[in-house]
């Protein structure tokens, strides 16, 4: 009996063990898989860490790049329309209490305004302004009639007064009143008749303004970024008050006008004879048209594109939108090279044309320059942001080629297509081999030093190209500088009127960048351009372009340039003489 206790004791200890041993092992199990779960965990942790320590250091470079950007803090604005519907209710209260609070009666003996209570009416205009009250300088031109002249000297008729109008002119100083003078005549014979000097021809009929005032008006707007409200306080301030609105339309007139005319012959020779063109764009805003509801609408964004034809021309064309398509439009016809940064909308000119049923191409396209300036500019933001060794050594190789280029810079075409092969030409083969090994290091991350890397990898034939000929630049920093005028008038006058304003101002802006070009003074060569202009044959236009002027004003009659009005003797045209080429930038 006591042997079976035992023995049965011994069994459930066995059993008790084996269960405790399950348990045991069980748990264990479990811990390890805890334990793995954990360590899976952390490894994900860590991998997260990770990938946000990656995004923290580059959000870091941009905001580092950023802050090196910005020179001067913007002025803080408010959303008005946000604090309108914010207090829409205030304000409806606001204007239901007005209602109910009754007039207040006028004071006794208190004098009532003249008009209170009415709406003001604007003052008609009373007729052509008087100038003869203003304290200026004046300066008088007589016309005459050659054909009354000779009868004068005839003894067949006699002159016998003038008839005076005035206009305001410029000279440096300040403003000069011109009094146009057109001779009267009276025939001597039977039947006495009497007749005036005819009207000379001018580029604005009936203005107020004399050429001189108006090339005064577009430089000062143009050529130095001061807005027309500045310009108006000045005249007022002078005695003289010419009004914003009569200033504007003379703008928008004179650039439609030189467009049609000077602009347009010279965008013709461009196209047909240049060798490079330089072309980039920046944005303009444009003012909204006004809404029957009138409501307040935010500016439209438009497109100046600058276009630099070789040392020649200079042209600033308009566009509503940055679009292919308006690329396309402004470089029709033109096959020669195009120096552009790698913006897309650029892609359109040198895509293989379409081909005819027997595979031959219909038309030739330009040939693609690339900008080696905007490349060192993406390794001098890695540089700065990363401190990137191999982004400090691509800004000392490109260094190098700069100053390689200083050396021969005012060599002729050939000499300098000669010395770039045999210095350039292995410093730029090497670099570019070395730019394609970094990049495959860098491709896999993300950052500016693989967007620098990239950049110069798939630009590679665009950037060397300038190794072609002599004639072409490294970079297309002279479209830049160009933009420049722009980015620094739209700060002062902020914005056109509309598209028809901003084509006409881009006109003007022409011929000011083109005259600049060539070492002209912009306000005299706009005076003397205004001038002439209403009198030169319209299949002559381009001889008054920048280019050619200073042989065109030689060919012209000193004291008829000199005077505002009167008659013009236009001399027999000349063709242009055969001129070197001279570097395109």
């Amino acid at each position: 009996m006591a042997a079976t206790t035992t023995e049965t004791s011994t069994d459930a200890l066995v059993a008790r063990v084996a269960q405790l041993e399950a348990q045991l092992s069980a748990e264990r199990s479990a811990i390890q898989a805890e334990r793995a779960a954990s360590q899976a965990l952390v490894d994900k942790l860590q991998k997260d860490v990770e990938i946000l320590r990656t995004s923290h250091e580059r959000l870091r470079q941009e905001l580092e790049l950023v802050q090196r950007r910005i020179f001067i803090a913007k002025a803080e604005r408010i959303d008005s329309k946000q604090l309108e519907l914010e207090f829409a209710t205030k304000l409806a209260a606001l204007d239901e209490l007005a209602r109910q609070i009754p007039a207040a009666p006028p004071a006794t003996g208190a004098a009532v305004p003249a008009g209170a209570g009415e709406r003001r009416e604007d003052k008609k205009p009373s007729g052509r302004r008087d100038l003869r009250g203003l304290k200026i300088p004046e300066v008088r031109i007589e016309i005459t009639d050659p054909v009354f002249e000779e009868l004068v000297k005839q003894g067949k008729a006699a002159r016998v007064d003038f008839e005076e109008s005035c206009k305001l002119a410029w000279q440096r100083g300040g403003q000069r009143r011109l009094v146009i003078a057109r001779a009267k005549y009276k025939t001597l014979d039977d039947d006495p008749m009497l007749e005036t000097a005819a009207v000379p021809a001018e580029i604005l009929p009936r203005a107020l303004a004399a050429p001189s005032m108006l090339g005064h008006i577009v430089h000062e707007k143009f050529g130095r970024g001061m807005p027309l409200y500045r310009l108006e306080t000045g005249f007022r301030r002078d005695g003289v008050p010419i009004d914003r609105g009569t200033m504007s339309r003379w703008l928008e007139e004179l650039g439609g006008t030189v467009g049609a005319t000077i602009i347009e012959a010279a965008r013709v020779e461009a196209m047909a004879k240049a060798f490079c063109i330089s072309t980039d764009a920046t944005g303009i805003a444009i003012l909204p048209e006004r809404t029957s509801d009138k409501k307040r609408q935010a500016c439209r964004r438009g497109h100046f594109f600058v276009q630099i034809a070789d040392r020649d021309h200079v042209f600033f064309e308009y566009t509503p939108k940055e679009t292919s398509v308006a690329v396309a439009e402004m470089f029709r016809g033109f096959t020669g090279y195009v120096q552009a940064d790698a913006k897309s909308v650029f892609d359109i000119l040198f895509r293989p044309p379409p081909t005819d049923a027997d595979d031959t191409p219909q038309a030739e396209v330009p040939t693609e320059i690339g900008c080696l300036s905007h490349a060192r500019r993406k390794f001098w933001e890695a540089a700065v942001a990363t401190k990137s060794a191999v982004a400090r050594e691509a800004l000392y190789r490109i260094r190098r080629l700069y100053e390689l280029e200083a050396k021969w810079r005012d060599n002729p075409p050939d000499e300098i297509k000669r010395l770039r092969d045999r210095y350039s030409g292995p410093e730029v083969a090497a670099f570019f081999s070395w730019a394609e090994v970094e990049y495959e290091r860098v491709r896999g991350e993300r950052g500016l030093v693989r967007r620098a890397f990239g950049y110069v990898v798939r630009q590679k034939d665009a950037l060397m190209r300038f190794l072609d000929d002599g004639r072409l630049s490294l970079d297309n920093n002279a479209s830049e500088r160009e933009l420049r005028q722009i980015a620094v008038g739209r700060k002062a006058w902020l914005f056109v009127g509309s598209d028809d304003h901003a084509a006409s101002a881009g006109n003007l802006l022409s011929l000011i960048a083109s005259a600049r070009l060539h070492g002209l003074d912009p306000e005299e060569y706009l005076r003397d351009v205004f001038r002439v202009l209403p009198h030169w044959p319209k299949d002559r236009h381009v001889e008054l372009a920048p280019k050619y002027w200073p042989a065109t004003r030689a060919r012209l009659d000193a004291r008829e340039l000199a005077a505002e009005f009167g008659p013009l003797t236009v001399p027999a045209p000349t063709t242009p003489p055969a001129q070197e080429q001279p570097p395109a930038n």
